[in-house]
């Protein structure tokens, strides 16, 4: 008697379970039914620029820019940023990817001097000597911006943070081809598990050096 009680207790949280999962679905089920979360905070922040770097990731011709007005929106803020980085004497690093070297960089957000460019493709780390120029010039934060928002953007910024630095993304110096995208990218680094607590959303002109 007991071991038909303990069986049918074991079929009935069997059925429980799997009416649960029916009546769960999967994300694809419920795409539609997603609630969008509120908008990060942003927070002014202010920072040493001796041991800052800002980071101007794919500003490039054609689709990566140029051909896109939400990223070509961004440049005259972030022309000031850059300004302003150098005038406070704080390390400018770039990015390119693709076919693009330094010289494809766009005029207004272009290179200076001896400036270092990296290439490679969303993470910026990977397959370059973007960390070993971080670390000799003694650099803890970085300033991220560029496009795409969900490529460069979120995973040189996430790299970054997992590699103990903390992270300042001004909304203001992303783009991607659409807002969804954007959106995912701003609220994932803001929080990303293990990496979250270390980046800053804000804006440019919100950042002091």
């Amino acid at each position: 008697m007991k071991r038909k009680l303990i069986v049918a207790l074991a079929a009935a949280a069997a059925l429980m379970v799997g009416a649960v999962r029916a009546q769960a679905g999967d994300i694809i089920d419920e795409w539609a039914s997603v609630k969008q979360p509120s908008a990060p905070a942003l927070k002014p922040v202010t920072v040493d620029p001796k041991t800052t770097a800002l980071l101007m990731l794919d500003f490039l011709p054609s689709f990566y820019c140029s051909d896109d007005p939400r990223c070509v929106a961004t440049l005259p803020a972030m022309k000031k940023l850059l300004a302003e980085a150098r005038a406070h004497g704080a390390p400018v690093i770039f990015s390119v990817a693709g076919k693009f070297g330094r010289a494809d960089v766009l005029k207004d957000v272009a290179p200076s001097g001896d400036e270092p460019v990296v290439k490679s493709h969303a993470d910026k780390f990977v397959h370059t000597d973007l960390e070993k120029i971080l670390k000799d010039k003694g650099i803890q934060t970085v300033i991220v911006n560029g496009t795409a928002a969900n490529g460069a953007v979120l995973y040189t910024g996430s790299g970054a943070a997992l590699r103990d630095m903390k992270v300042i993304v001004p909304v203001d110096g992303l783009s991607a081809k659409d807002l969804y995208a954007e959106q995912l990218t701003v609220w994932q680094l803001a929080h990303g598990p293990g990496f979250g607590k270390q980046i800053t959303v804000t804006r440019s002109d919100m950042i002091k050096f």
